[in-house]
């Protein structure tokens, strides 16, 4: 049976994977599946049948991206055939600025002086009590503290007839949030410190952290006065703690209601000087507010 002229038909649906008819070489960045036609658009062929001329003109430029991907490096894993990119050369703009380094903490600052270098631990450890693998932290990790022993030990000098297991309990909890209260506090001198570089590497000088310790009692400082005015009294009729803080500021001075005529006076004929001018001059610059009239 010959079928060549079913194999000829089902040929002729599909195009060549040869293109021609280009004056200038295409360009081709393949690490971004990138390909650059620098060639003149036919403007008598797109004014007479715009969409096909576009589609073949794409076309042809995917065909010629695809010939250069396929003569790629090729590896084979699960995923099947994959061909291998090389690195990009078209330098593409940020849509953001570039992130700001974070500021170290105090076992980051520690660990540099000293010299201690992060070794990345395994998730799972085997735990030869039970005899398989447990998580290092989290949930039902292996240093759970034997709260899930079945039998503890009284320390000595404690009380026999205290709950061992709740004690256990209670100082987990306990450590817990002091990591977390030491975190917090680690991460506020972070912040602090950032904002004194800032500063100070504008001014060409080297951040203190007795500064950052100082700004951060002065930002609690201000915090706390906030809060003692927030009653409806503004704080005036709350009652008096040992050693709280006291709003600082100038106080509004009144005159006496009764005073010296001489003093009072002059004291009328300088507020009048303020407002119709001394000695009959100009208190505003008439030119100067002609020209800001005629500008607007």
């Amino acid at each position: 049976m010959d079928v060549s002229g079913v194999l000829e038909a089902h040929k002729q649906k599909f195009k060549s994977v040869t293109v021609e008819g280009k004056i200038i070489p295409v360009e081709y960045d393949l690490g971004l599946l990138a390909a650059y036609d620098q060639n003149p658009v036919d403007e008598g062929e797109l004014n007479k049948n715009k969409d096909e001329y576009l589609q073949s003109l794409s076309r042809d430029n995917a065909q010629l991206l695809f010939n250069e991907i396929f003569q790629l490096p090729t590896i084979s894993d699960d995923n099947g055939v994959m061909a291998m990119l090389p690195t990009p050369t078209t330098l593409l703009p940020r849509e953001k600025p570039l992130p700001k380094p974070k500021p170290e903490t105090r076992w980051e600052k520690f660990a540099k002086a000293k010299g201690i270098v992060k070794r990345k631990k395994e998730r799972m450890v085997f735990d030869e009590t039970s005899g398989e693998y447990k998580p290092r932290w989290g949930y039902k990790a292996i240093n759970d503290d034997g709260t899930k022993d079945w039998l503890i030990e009284v320390p000595a000098g404690a009380n026999p007839m205290d709950d061992q297991y709740e004690a256990r309990r209670e100082a987990k909890k306990e450590r817990i949030d002091r990591n977390e209260k030491r975190h917090q506090r680690n991460m506020e001198e972070a912040a602090v410190a950032s904002k004194l570089d800032r500063k100070t590497v504008n001014k060409g000088e080297r951040p203190n952290m007795d500064n950052a310790r100082a700004m951060k009692r002065k930002e609690l400082e201000s915090q706390i006065l906030i809060t003692k005015n927030s009653t409806a009294s503004v704080g005036k009729f709350d009652k008096a703690i040992e050693g709280d803080l006291k709003p600082r500021g100038i106080k509004r001075q009144f005159a006496p209601t009764i005073t010296d005529l001489s003093k009072e006076k002059a004291g009328n004929m300088n507020i009048l000087d303020k407002i119709v001018g001394k000695n009959g001059e100009d208190l505003v610059n008439v030119r100067k507010a002609i020209k800001a009239t005629k500008r607007q």
